[in-house]
């Protein structure tokens, strides 16, 4: 590790407190520089949310307030980032759930995604020519999943009921959201997918929203008023359902009022690995947090904590241990009735081959290029309450403004989740009626001894599980802060290129080029994340992505 005079400004510790972190006894004082912009993290005793955009953190901060729980207050601020980052995710779209019961260090979790149509049939689409999913039509659009589970949630875990968690969303549905600076970059590019009725919810007369102008959806709002009244039927059956039909069927989509009728969100077994003496705790498949365990699992074989922590070295190990990490999971991850392997994926042997692999000074090919989807846009909220029920809630429609088809009567936007399906003949993720698509987004939480330490999600698709593991590594193996370990650059190793924000040197830049990666700096920062360190002083520390319009907010 560099000395502290080396340190860049997103390194810093908070004095007189261990963390547990190797590394993290640094020189006592030693905090970021005040001088130079940043971010400091947000502390309170009470109940803590973190999220991408304020007016979700400080609704969820209101129902933790007014007697709510966590999971109260991750529904109510996760159904408003609908509204506040339309091009992120909506009511068209899948969640998934880890979460703690209070008091308690027990993980369990919700699967909120949804299933093909029960005529979707990969054959079909091979023979009209297609090898992958055409992301802009109904083939590409599964069931939405999220309200369902939210109802779920609410009933079994919550305290206030649907009818106060949907209240905020309604509000600002009817009277509008201003556009947000982040949501104004993503909408011009995003809003490109729109079609027909979308274009007259999401768009001024075909053009993308600018910063500050205001974004309305009331047909959204009077659909939650009937969820809020009526539950999920209210969505999944009567006039909502068919007027998400109606766009699907007039687009020659299979989708039928059964398969929306059917739709059910699930509880399931969280999977885990170690690394550096802290559990990662991950949603199974048809999630990809597998991949997530394996990167660490791999990692594991060298020793980061002596390298640059943004220097070349560190890049190149990371980004060819994603390469092997992510061939694996195109390979076996699918509907958790599919998943093939699972044990092996997750087996210590497994890592210990595929790190042998790796060449310290040369970068490999890409492995075999994925022939799914795999995209950026997502939500994520975390909250943690007075009681210590930890919430971690990812929430999304995949592409921005998923696949770009919105009902006539209420503007649901729905998702495009579809397209993570695979259309080779006999792979465990190939498309069929009932099934889940592999999906990119994923809960994460941390666990030291048994004990939940932090509720944790990196946004960014394809990038996730590659965040979390880096989000790990910076925690453990360099002794950052929450703060820090967000705030640090990032690369990413996608589909034979290495992604490497502006937060690298030139000098890095280079010797990554001569080890043989083929670099570009993205247009886009890659992802964005929220974390809730639960300090065993009882103060509960927020982190929230700089990259996102997001904070952290306590009481």
């Amino acid at each position: 590790m560099r000395n502290a005079e080396a340190l860049t400004p997103y390194h810093w510790q908070i004095p007189h407190l261990d963390l547990g972190y190797p590394g993290s006894q640094q020189p006592e004082g030693m905090m970021r520089d005040f001088h130079r912009p940043g971010r400091s993290a947000t502390f309170a005793t009470n109940g803590m949310c973190a999220t991408s955009h304020p007016l979700a953190a400080k609704t969820a901060i209101d129902i933790l307030e007014r007697g709510g729980n966590a999971m109260d207050a991750a529904i109510a601020g996760a159904v408003l980032l609908g509204i506040c980052e339309p091009q992120m995710t909506g009511l068209g779209g899948d969640c998934f759930v880890l979460f703690t019961p209070p008091g308690s260090d027990d993980i369990l979790a919700l699967n909120g995604s949804g299933r093909a149509p029960a005529a979707a049939n990969a054959a079909d689409l091979r023979a009209r020519g297609h090898t992958t999913v055409p992301l802009d039509t109904p083939d590409a659009v599964t069931i939405p999943c999220a309200i369902d589970a939210f109802c779920r949630l609410s009933a079994d875990h919550g305290k206030l009921g649907l009818d106060a968690l949907l209240a905020p969303a309604i509000h600002y549905a009817e009277t509008g959201v201003p556009v947000a600076p982040r949501v104004a970059l993503d909408w011009p590019t995003a809003g490109k997918t729109l079609q027909g009725h979308a274009l007259e919810h999401y768009s001024n007369n075909g053009k993308p929203l600018t910063t500050g102008e205001i974004f309305r959806s009331p047909g959204q709002a009077e659909v939650l008023r009937r969820v809020a009244r009526d539950g999920r039927d209210a969505f999944y059956t009567g006039e909502v359902a068919d007027d998400m039909l109606a766009a699907l069927t007039g687009l020659a989509g299979v989708h039928t009022g059964d398969d929306f009728a059917a739709a059910s969100s699930d509880y399931t077994t969280p999977i885990s690995g170690t690394y550096q003496g802290v559990d990662l705790v991950e949603h199974p498949p048809n999630g990809q947090g597998a991949t997530a365990i394996l990167m660490l699992n791999i990692l594991s074989h060298f020793d980061i904590a002596r390298m640059d922590p943004d220097g070349s070295q560190r890049a190149h190990i990371e980004a060819e241990a994603a390469k092997l990490a992510y061939d694996t999971r195109n390979r076996l991850l699918a509907d958790p009735d599919h998943t093939a392997r699972l044990d092996h994926m997750l087996a210590p042997e497994t890592a210990a081959k595929l790190a042998a692999l790796i060449d310290p000074q040369n970068a490999m090919p890409d492995p075999a290029p994925v022939a799914e989807a795999v995209h950026r846009d997502t939500v994520y909220i975390t909250v943690v309450d007075r009681d210590r029920m930890a919430v971690s809630l990812i929430y999304s429609i995949f592409h921005g403004f998923g696949s770009g088809i919105a009902s006539e009567k209420f503007g649901i936007l729905l998702q495009n989740r579809g397209a993570g399906f695979s259309l080779t003949p006999g792979h465990p993720n190939e498309m069929a009626g009932g099934k889940r698509p592999m999906h990119t987004i994923i809960p994460g939480m941390l666990r030291e001894n048994g004990r939940v330490v932090m509720p944790f999600g990196v946004m960014g698709g394809a990038y996730q599980p590659n965040g979390h593991a880096r989000f790990v590594s910076n925690l453990r193996d360099f002794g950052m802060d929450p703060q820090s370990a967000i705030d640090a650059p990032r690369a990413f190793a996608d589909a034979g290129t290495l992604k490497i924000e502006r937060g690298y040197s030139e000098s890095v830049r280079a010797e990554l080029a001569e080890m043989g990666h083929d670099l570009t700096i993205p247009d886009l920062p890659i992802g964005g994340a929220q974390a809730i360190l639960i300090r065993p002083d009882g103060v509960l520390e927020g982190a929230s992505d700089p990259r996102k319009d997001g904070c952290a907010l306590g009481y």
